[in-house]
């Protein structure tokens, strides 16, 4: 049958008696959705179709997927389902003379519960029709609803069910993602007394205990008081709540999560966090302005104080008028609480030719061998987000004003701008503590677990994750000695120190911090921004100089000794990733950013940072391993707390970081780095680190410390930080057997071995070897090492991610892409011209290497 033929809508009405013999065939494949089921009413499996777009939604009555009008004859073709309920929802000029200010009509309230009423539209001059049918294929006959009288009750009871399901990222079970913050009931309602209060910009403090760290603002009156709940995991002597049993006002903000963005509202009443729709109107009322982040004595800008530069306004370009974009390449992201992290690495991952091959070029084959289940397929849902950003199908300008009268005299057809990765979100981040909260996360953290999933879902012979990885030369020294020792690991992100002492207006910041610090005393306004400014160059230098490695164990004398360590390309990448390290921890543990201004370049030249190897005259520390010491008292073994907390800044979870280290046994932060990556799908990857008993530690072998099993084989810890690395298995077993389990001297053992004994996997023979003309594919250890695109080390600059906020556990997230020609910001939905690209105030660059 064909597509026109099959869609034509309508041509093949049932009576009304024929019905329930019609049905009676397909009854065994209709089901009732259970407790536990999903039912994905408002947007389709491969696509961002919903029942708003032209061709609706069909939803299977089987598995409960929706498919839009393009892929619901793929499902057809693949399952043999028949029975589907197709779901439209219509939008209509009123018609002249109804009431003005009514709410929009919906003739079928409860069919849509989870769908969104298009913003572009003034609800006052539109209305809106839910319609539902049954689809029966191959030959659409459409049956309307409701038609209870006519159809078995199985039918009907399925189709109520179906409709009045519960959005499936709603929350599940206790320790669930996808719980979707409900609006207060108490937010359109609620009084706030006219008391004249003001809060000022900073220096808050509890009106009763004079705590600073997890502060409240009562919406109703306005009172600063800590809070003592689970909502942010932070202690407090609970006033918050006692003000709330004294008073009985329901709603508070914690300050410091104010964005433009929204806020974190809690509800005493209601006892769990919610949504205030009306929170910027909230915050107002106390002199907050919630899009500008900037506040003043009475709540308004005064043209007489001169505003603040915050990297808010600068960053988001604020005060200029951007122009929008639209079309392919242009489309937006819907934040979905706190998801601007993911928006924002997307945006740039899907900028770069070898993702948008990998996944939207393949996808007519991706989809057509997906899982019966695509919500749960990583490939099916990068592609799908891929053709969602790229097609230019969700980007769309507004129809000019002078047709929207002619158009509007028979059906709205509305216009879809930007997407929403629900989906996407629900599969890619399941089962990690972190990305499945609706906590803002670290966009480099996330960047890195998107590259592991890549990797561990390869799509045809192109690992598009290829372009990032990198080989690292780390040369260390023992100072006493002089001896050297060179090892590689791979590497996906340049990180780059922030040179604070190379700051160029040192003096205007001794200035700035005095009177910070004399108008937070005095509640005054604080004075203008004066940021650092760091050349870039003194940041690459500050990567290139020798740090010291803690608690270096010299081979060559035995003992530990101070070792300093250097860091060196041992390839260049296609792409190279820079992140500026502007996270680090304050001395009470709090997280806390360095603002900073650093001079980016457009071009950047790292060829003099390559590696050279053993140079002449150096001398190699003798291949010896360390002694394995089993402390009486496990629980007394150290752990090195300078590597916990390099890890810890990059953004990881603290106990997390301090079981890397530890079972990794003090190796330092770049093996436990890898030992993060392998873990964090784990369920208690940031549970507290439980050493074992004595006991335990001798009969099990010792793994964490690097024992030999009772099965003589290598610990499976230290494999799966081999493997994490980009090595096959059995090489990362061979070298552990080869070094008695010496994860350092493993590692050399795989790149001073090319030629393993054991067979290699005869599918890594016939491995493809993309000859690009810019770049060489090496693989260091033959067939079983990582691919490697190695190449010149000049690099023009592409795009960037920039973070507002204190730290990596609040804020928002933007980026900044150069198409055609032009810088194009993407603040969430909104996707615009950029006029002044804030490339100074970046975290996390983007470089592609310049042709030779």
């Amino acid at each position: 049958m064909q597509r026109a033929a099959l869609f034509r809508g309508g041509d093949a009405q049932m009576a009304a008696g024929d019905l329930g013999e019609l049905l009676v065939p397909y009854m065994p494949t209709i089901r009732v959705p259970k407790s536990g089921d999903r039912v994905y009413k408002t947007e389709c499996a491969f696509s961002y179709d919903s029942p708003d777009s032209e061709g609706g939604l069909y939803v299977c009555m089987n598995t409960f997927l929706g498919f839009g009008r393009e892929h619901i004859e793929r499902h057809y073709r693949k399952t043999g389902q028949c029975v589907y309920l197709h779901l439209k929802r219509h939008v209509r000029a009123k018609v002249p003379g109804a009431s003005g200010g009514a709410l929009p009509k919906r003739r079928n309230a409860k069919l849509f519960l989870d769908l969104e009423i298009s913003s572009d539209l003034n609800s006052d001059d539109f209305e809106y029709e839910d319609e539902a049918k049954l689809v029966i294929f191959p030959d659409h006959y459409e049956i309307s609803l409701p038609n209870i009288e006519e159809l078995p009750a199985l039918v009907t009871i399925a189709c109520d069910a179906l409709l009045s399901a519960k959005s499936p990222y709603r929350k599940q079970e206790p320790d669930s993602w996808e719980e979707e913050l409900q609006a207060s009931k108490h937010a359109k309602t609620l009084v706030q007394l006219d008391n004249g209060v003001r809060i000022p910009p900073s220096g808050w403090k509890c009106s009763k205990c004079d705590l600073r760290e997890n502060l409240w603002l009562n919406l109703t009156d306005g009172s600063v008081l800590c809070g003592k709940w689970f909502f942010d995991g932070s202690g407090g002597n609970g006033h918050a709540m006692e003000h709330y049993k004294d008073t009985g006002y329901p709603l508070a903000v914690k300050l410091g999560t104010i964005t433009p963005d929204g806020a974190d509202v809690y509800s005493f009443d209601e006892e769990e966090p919610v949504l205030d729709p009306h929170i910027a109107k909230h915050l107002a009322h106390f002199g907050i302005d919630m899009l500008q982040m900037q506040v003043t004595e009475n709540g308004l800008r005064d043209n007489d104080i001169k505003p603040r530069v915050s990297e808010w306004e600068v960053i988001q370009e604020a005060g200029v008028k951007l122009k929008p974009m639209y079309g392919p390449g242009y489309t937006g992201m819907k934040n979905l609480g706190n998801s601007c992290y993911l928006n924002a690495v997307m945006q740039a991952i899907f900028s770069i030719p070898e993702f948008q091959r990998a996944y939207v070029g393949n996808l007519p084959r991706i989809f057509d061998y997906s899982p019966l289940d695509p919500t749960q397929d990583f490939n099916t849902q990068m592609a799908k987000l891929g053709h969602g950003l790229l097609s230019g199908q969700y980007s769309k300008p507004p129809m000019k004003s002078e047709l929207i009268e002619q158009v509007m005299k028979e059906e709205h057809k509305p216009q879809h701008n930007g997407i929403s990765p629900r989906m996407f979100k629900a599969f890619i981040s399941k089962g990690h503590p972190e990305f499945s909260s609706n906590r803002q996360q670290d966009a480099q953290e996330f960047f890195l677990h998107l590259i592991n999933l890549v990797e561990r879902n390869p799509v045809g012979s192109e690992n598009p994750s290829d372009v990032f990885r990198f080989l690292v030369e780390e040369r260390t020294q023992c100072c006493q000695s002089r001896k050297v020792r060179y090892t590689e690991r791979v590497d996906y992100i340049m990180q780059l120190p922030v040179a604070m002492e190379a700051a160029t207006n040192k003096d205007e910041l001794i200035a700035y911090e005095l009177k910070r610090r004399e108008a937070e005393a005095a509640r005054r306004p604080l004075p203008e921004l004066v940021r650092a400014k760091i050349p870039f160059s003194a940041c690459l230098q500050a990567f290139s100089e020798p740090s010291n490695v803690e608690d270096f164990w010299s081979s060559a004398l035995q003992a530990k000794s101070a070792g300093v360590k250097t860091s060196r390309f041992a390839s260049f990448p296609e792409y190279l990733v820079v992140q500026i390290k502007k996270f680090t921890f304050g001395l009470d543990w709090i997280p806390k950013k360095l603002d900073v201004s650093i001079d980016m370049p457009d071009f950047l030249d790292i060829s003099h940072l390559r590696a050279r190897g053993l140079q002449p005259g150096e001398e190699e520390l003798p291949d010896i391993a360390p002694p394995i010491v089993i402390p009486d008292d496990p629980k007394a073994l150290d752990i090195d707390e300078s590597s916990v907390m390099q890890l810890a800044e990059m953004g990881f979870p603290l106990e997390a970081c301090r079981k890397a280290v530890y079972y990794t046994g003090n190796l330092g932060a770049e093996v436990a780095f890898n030992w993060i990556i392998a873990h964090m799908e784990e369920p208690d990857f940031a549970e507290p680190l439980v050493i074992p008993a004595f006991g335990e530690v001798a009969s099990s072998g010792a793994a964490a410390l690097g024992a030999m099993g009772l099965d003589n084989q290598p610990p499976e810890e230290m494999v799966a930080i081999i493997v994490s690395m980009g090595f096959q298995r059995n090489l990362a077993i061979q070298a552990l057997k080869a070094t008695n389990n010496n994860l350092e001297r493993a590692l050399e053992w795989i790149f001073s071995h090319p030629d393993p004994e054991e067979e290699s996997d005869p599918a890594l023979d016939t491995m493809d070897m993309e000859n690009n003309a810019n770049a060489n594919i090496l693989t260091e250890t033959g067939s079983e090492g990582p691919r490697i695109k190695d190449g010149p080390g000049r690099y023009e600059l592409f795009g960037f991610i920039s973070h507002m906020g204190t730290s990596t556990m609040s804020g928002h997230y933007v980026c900044h892409l150069r198409k055609e020609g032009r810088w194009v910001i993407y603040n969430d939905l909104r996707v615009c011209a950029s006029e002044r690209p804030p490339k100074d105030l970046g975290y996390i660059y983007f470089y592609h290497r310049i042709p030779s």
